[in-house]
């Protein structure tokens, strides 16, 4: 009976609670609470998986673990655990262009949402630019707690562009609230950290902003040619070997 009644106000049955000592006995009961307990899982996640607007994206089981040069699968198996969402920890991917730093990240979002947790995925510029663009205080203001509303926050592709001051100073502004508030942030990047100050030239922030980063954090670092160039590669290849076939036959 206690079970049942716990189920039941978690799922906001509070009819069924009122009467529950009249139909206590019945077989209805716990299956109906289970069937509700069921979809409302199902919508839930449905409702966070377009919240976070992953896009498309290779999953984790296709990844060619043969192809980098360099990469911990401990530490990425450690990361899929996903210990570092309690503990409050970032996740910071670097490596060049092509390497899988956003199939990994958004793998790891994935199954964050999978867990129960929100997460918002989105690219640093138009995080960015977005911020850049509020005219007044009180909507950015907005903005920023809609950044800090999900558990996970997923930005991608810092370094591929260069800002001004005031993009580095918003960085700062997300990385910080987030950061006080003990919730993750998953960063990738093509440039090491040393190398920030090219992204965001003359920002006196940017010491600042690495060390609040990196204080709490898991740092994953994948070396290697461009998958995404072999992949290229091969799709032309195979386009050249069939063209050739037609000709032969024909």
């Amino acid at each position: 009976m206690h079970d049942l009644a716990k189920r039941a106000h978690a799922l906001g049955l509070y009819g069924l609670i009122l009467h529950l000592d009249e139909v206590k006995d019945a077989d209805w009961v716990p299956w109906l609470i289970g069937i509700e307990e069921v979809e409302r899982k199902r919508r839930s996640l449905e409702q966070r998986l377009r919240t976070a607007k992953l896009g498309r994206y290779k999953p984790i089981s296709d990844f060619d673990w043969d192809w980098p040069k360099k990469l911990d699968r401990g530490h990425v198996d450690e990361l899929f655990t996903l210990k570092f969402v309690e503990e409050g920890s970032n996740i910071v991917i670097v490596g060049p262009n092509g390497v899988g730093k956003t199939m990994m990240s958004k793998n790891i979002a994935h199954k964050c949402l999978h867990n129960g947790f929100s997460v918002r995925f989105t690219t640093a510029s138009v995080m960015l630019n977005v911020l850049a663009a509020e005219d007044s205080a009180s909507a950015l203001e907005r903005r920023l707690r809609q950044l800090c509303r999900p558990r996970i926050l997923c930005i991608d592709e810092v370094g591929y562009l260069s800002y001004g001051n005031r993009h580095a100073d918003l960085l700062f502004e997300v990385v910080t609230r987030r950061y006080e508030l003990g919730k993750p942030v998953i960063v990738t990047t093509n440039k090491a950290f040393a190398e920030w100050g090219e992204v965001f030239p003359n920002a006196s922030c940017v010491v600042t902003l690495v060390d609040r980063l990196v204080h709490r954090s898991e740092v994953l670092t994948i070396a290697g040619n461009s998958y995404r160039l072999k992949e290229a590669q091969e799709r032309k290849a195979m386009k050249r070997s069939a063209r050739k076939q037609r000709d032969s036959e024909s």
